[in-house]
C-alpha cells in the first residue's frame, strides 16, 4: 500500500502524508549520512578521536595540569623561581638545584612558567574558539542560505550582496582592526568569523534550496497550510544539514588556525593562556636561539594537530555529500 493510500484510509489528505513521510526520512537521512562519513573515511574518525582527547583534556585542564600556568613557581621556601634563577628556561625532566626539586614533563619559560600546564589549558582557548566560531559561521550561513534561497527576489537580492560585500573584506586584517577597537578577547576571533565566514556557507545552501524548493513534499507543504518559516527551519532546513556541518568542521580548523595567529601577532588576552600565546611568548623571548625546543614545538604540534582534525572531518563530509571526490 502506498503512502497516499494508507493516508485515505486514515482520513487524512494525501499531501500531508507525504509531507510527514519526507521529514521523517529527511531527518533519518541527516542521521545516517553523519555516521556514514565516520564508518568509511578511517581519516574522518582520526580527526573526531583528536577532538575528542582534546575535549577531555580541556574539561578536566584543572586537574590535569600541575601548575597555574600564569604563575611563575616557587622553590620549597617559597620563594619566586625567576628571583633564585634555577629554574630560568629549565628543561624538560627533574631539575634539583639548592633546595629546588620538581619535575617538569615539558619544561619551563624564561620566567619560570610550567609550560605543560599551559599546554594543557591552552586546549581550552582552542576548542572554545573553534567549536563557537564554528557554530556561529554555521548558523548564519544556514540561515542566510535558507532564507535567500527560499524567498528569493528582494530578500536573496540583499542577502547576497552582504556576501558579496563580505568576499571583499581581508580576514586577517579585519580581526586586527576589531582588536583594536574592542577589548584584546579570544572572543575577537569569533566575531570575526561570525561577520564574514558565512559567506561560503550560505552561497553553497543557497543553491541547495533552490532545488529542494520546488520538489513535491514542499508543495504539499504548502498546500497543508503550513507557514513559510515551518517549511523552510521544518523540513527544508533537514536536507542541507550535512552541508552545514562541512563548513562547520572546516570552520574549526580556521578559527583554531586564526586565533592562533592571532594570539602571535599580540592582539589576544595576555591574561588567558592559548597555543598562540605560548608561541609569542616564546619569540619574544628568543625561544628559538637558545634552542628552546621543548617550549616551540608543542604547541606548535597541537595546532596542527587540531587544524589537521577538521579538514580530515571536512573531508569525509565532502566525499560523502559528493561522491565524486571519493578515492578510487
Amino acid at each position: 500500500m502506498t503512502i497516499q493510500q494508507e493516508a485515505s484510509a486514515r482520513g487524512e489528505p494525501a499531501g500531508v502524508a507525504t509531507m510527514q513521510f519526507r521529514q521523517g526520512s529527511a531527518i533519518r537521512q541527516l542521521w545516517e549520512t553523519n555516521l556514514e562519513v565516520f564508518q568509511r573515511d578511517k581519516m574522518a574518525l582520526f580527526g573526531l578521536c583528536i577532538f575528542a582527547v582534546f575535549a577531555v583534556v580541556a574539561i578536566f585542564a584543572p586537574q590535569i595540569a600541575p601548575n597555574d600556568p600564569l604563575t611563575p613557581l616557587k622553590n620549597n621556601e617559597g620563594d619566586w623561581v625567576k628571583d633564585a634563577m634555577p629554574y630560568w628556561l629549565a628543561e624538560p625532566g627533574e631539575d634539583e638545584a639548592e633546595g629546588y626539586t620538581n619535575t617538569f614533563l615539558l619544561g619551563t619559560t624564561n620566567i619560570g612558567r610550567d609550560i605543560y600546564s599551559q599546554l594543557i589549558h591552552g586546549s581550552r582557548s582552542a576548542l572554545l574558539v573553534g567549536f563557537s566560531a564554528a557554530a556561529a559561521v554555521a548558523v548564519i550561513g544556514t540561515v542566510v542560505g535558507l532564507l535567500a534561497g527560499y524567498y528569493g527576489g528582494w530578500v536573496d537580492a540583499i542577502l547576497m550582496r552582504a556576501a558579496d560585500v563580505a568576499f571583499g573584506i581581508p580576514f586577517i586584517p579585519f580581526i586586527i582592526v576589531v582588536s583594536a577597537f574592542l577589548d584584546p578577547s579570544i572572543w575577537n576571533v569569533v566575531v570575526a568569523m561570525a561577520v564574514l565566514l558565512w559567506r561560503d556557507t550560505g552561497r553553497v545552501i543557497r543553491s541547495q534550496v533552490l532545488v529542494i524548493k520546488e520538489q513535491a513534499f514542499v508543495s504539499a507543504a504548502r498546500v497543508s497550510g503550513a507557514s513559510n518559516l515551518r517549511i523552510i527551519f521544518v523540513y527544508i532546513a533537514p536536507s542541507i544539514l550535512p552541508l552545514s556541518f562541512l563548513y562547520g568542521s572546516f570552520a574549526i580548523a580556521w578559527a583554531i588556525l586564526t586565533e592562533a595567529s592571532v594570539s602571535f601577532l599580540g592582539f589576544s588576552d595576555p591574561e588567558t593562556i592559548s597555543w598562540g600565546f605560548m608561541l609569542q611568548d616564546a619569540f619574544n623571548s628568543l625561544a628559538l636561539s637558545r634552542e628552546a625546543f621543548y617550549w616551540i614545538v608543542p604547541p606548535g604540534l597541537c595546532i596542527m594537530l587540531t587544524v589537521m582534525a577538521g579538514f580530515f572531518i571536512g573531508r569525509g563530509y565532502e566525499e560523502v555529500l559528493f561522491p565524486r571526490l571519493r578515492r578510487m
